[in-house]
């Protein structure tokens, strides 16, 4: 496999949105990206805000830039807070350093894309996006 498929991608949404009604979070909006970054499938809940869609393909396209998940980026940003906000400009979807923002590989441990979540607790965002991960099958990054 190369990369996540559009069937793949609905499965990790739906299971994302379904992890965070049950833990009664705040309204989610949840992107998944192939390898090289694009866009497969973005959803949002009916109140989600409204800068929501870029902040999560920041956290997956930041993840996947980076090559580390955004929650290793926010740390970076606190050890490294110069060359973290430095990355924001050249970054064609931006770096948001905060975790939610998964990479998912493949048997190898090849990068097949990422997802990012959005929404509520950085914590809770991310816990959102490894139950859409797990119910479709997926491995995040170790």
């Amino acid at each position: 496999m190369t990369k996540i498929s559009l069937a793949q991608a609905k499965v990790i949404i739906a299971a994302a949105f379904e992890k965070g009604a049950a833990l009664n979070l705040k309204p989610l909006s949840i992107a998944v990206l192939d390898p090289g970054g694009h866009l497969i499938a973005f959803e949002r809940s009916d109140a989600a805000s409204t800068l929501r869609p870029q902040i999560a393909i920041g956290k997956a396209s930041g993840a996947l830039a980076l090559g580390v998940s955004s929650r290793t980026i926010g740390t970076m940003a606190a050890e490294r807070p110069t060359f973290v906000a430095s990355l924001g400009p050249i970054a064609p979807n931006g770096i948001i350093p905060a975790a939610g923002g998964v990479i998912v590989v493949d048997g190898q441990g090849q990068p097949i894309g990422a997802v990012g979540v959005t929404g509520d607790t950085s914590d809770n965002d991310e816990i959102c996006a490894l139950a859409g991960l797990a119910a479709a099958g997926l491995t995040p990054q170790g």
